[in-house]
């Protein structure tokens, strides 16, 4: 389903092509597997899924080794700034397209190396550096900054068995953190993107792309280390655990905290900080935990957007605002994936390719991709211990490269934005009123 293409004077959303080798006719359907207690939730209860005897034996066994650990892969870093630059050109953006031929999504094992980092990445617990990293933010300029402590502690702190414990168990007892609550979202293959069930028309548009699901976050690890360990391809089917942080619950007190608040004051404090710098405006914290693969479609968060991995690793892809007419953005509010695009990066590099691997791919979808392989974007590898700002409006697609754990925060909204990059302006006009 995408927007018109800039020369059609109609609407016509089609269906994008998963590119899926398999025949769709030889298994169920997501909407044969939902349950009758809700249109997009499918319930497993405590049942055996297929896929889990060969995870516990592939676990078992030690499986291959991870190729690629990208919290100790090799980077490069450019020079630090003391602020931005008057004249501008910064962060380097380069075209869509040479970014995914450089390193096609699929081919998460093979990254360059060294990777070469175009972001600005600071020392937080240096007062120097945390201070030109406050300039970019206040400049609505993306970075990264580390050497965390809460960061950090978090990343040695929270294992599966941590994590579990305050998802998977149910009642509070005094002196314990009050119990999280979490989903996990299905899909039958890598992408997952954003839509309003409220507005999806099944007779119409089919299977939705996601379900909700009951499987347990212990659960849901187990999947994840055995798609790093299995290198599960991106046509398999793939689970996203999914948490979030009332923005009340940093009001209230901290006995009544969830361990995501106690674990990251600087997110959940009713007090301004480097990273919840506007908590009157803050949203709360929202928590995503990611698997090998896993690919959230792009899209653009009004909030100014403080991204903290604590474990694991992520590709991010940014894109600022004036690129947003390239990009097939929805731009129906009503629509589900409104704000939202549909176009998986990884068929970029396959736009010219007419062989059976693209037979499903319609007209519509090669041109999009053809217009986004000419947008302008900067990657960046978010790693276990950094934290991204990602200004508002700024557009971001984001893989998972292996299982990863990652907090963000967003604190009010910049409407001017930058001169060079644009802003909310530029949204508005490419999709609208939100």
């Amino acid at each position: 389903m995408l927007p018109p293409l800039p020369e059609a004077n109609a609407i016509n959303y089609l269906d994008i092509s998963r590119l899926q080798q398999e025949n769709e006719s030889s298994r169920p359907s997501l909407r044969d597997m939902a349950s009758q207690h809700g249109d997009f939730q499918v319930h497993y209860g405590k049942k055996e899924l297929s896929w889990e005897p060969v995870a516990e034996e592939v676990i078992r066994e030690g499986g291959s080794p991870i190729l690629v650990d990208y919290t100790k892969l090799e980077y490069t870093y450019p020079e630090l700034l003391d602020e931005p630059p008057a004249q501008g050109g910064y962060p380097i953006l380069e075209p869509l397209g040479d970014i995914m031929e450089r390193w096609p999504q699929h081919d998460i094992d093979n990254p360059p190396q060294p990777f070469v980092e175009k972001l600005l990445r600071f020392d937080y617990s240096n007062p120097e550096e945390r201070k030109a990293a406050e300039l970019f933010r206040d400049k609505e300029l993306p970075f990264k900054v580390y050497n965390v402590p809460e960061i950090d502690v978090a990343t040695l702190k929270w294992t599966d068995e941590y994590v579990a414990s305050n998802f998977d168990h149910f009642g509070h007892q005094y002196g314990s953190p009050r119990k999280s609550k979490g989903r996990c979202q299905e899909s039958e293959n890598h992408f997952f993107p954003f839509f309003n069930p409220s507005h999806w028309n099944d007779r119409f548009m089919g299977d939705p792309p996601t379900l909700d699901t009951d499987i347990t976050f212990a659960k849901w690890a187990k999947h994840a280390r055995y798609a790093d360990k299995a290198r599960i391809p991106m046509d398999a089917k793939h689970y996203y655990f999914q948490s979030g942080v009332p923005k009340h619950e940093r009001y209230e007190g901290k006995s009544l905290w969830t361990f995501v608040s106690l674990d990251l004051p600087s997110f959940s404090s009713p007090d301004p900080t480097f990273f919840g710098f506007n908590p009157a405006e803050q949203k709360g914290i929202q928590c995503r935990f990611g698997e090998r693969g896993v690919t959230a479609a792009t899209h653009f968060d009004a909030g100014r957007n403080m991204v903290a991995m604590i474990t694991g690793a992520k590709r991010y892809v940014l894109a600022p605002p004036r690129e947003c007419p390239k990009l097939g953005v929805v731009p129906t509010r009503r629509h589900p994936f409104f704000r939202h695009s549909l176009l998986d990066f990884g068929h970029i590099n396959l736009v010219d390719d007419n062989s059976d691997l693209t037979e499903g791919m319609s007209r519509e979808e090669r041109e999009w991709l053809r217009i986004a392989k000419e947008s302008s974007a900067v990657e960046t590898v978010l790693k276990a211990g950094e934290v991204l700002y990602i200004p508002s409006h700024w557009f971001h697609y984001i893989t998972s490269l292996q299982k990863s754990a990652q907090c963000n925060t967003r604190s009010g909204r910049h409407f001017e934005g930058s001169r060079e990059f644009g802003g909310y302006n530029e949204t508005l006009l490419c999709v609208g009123e939100e």
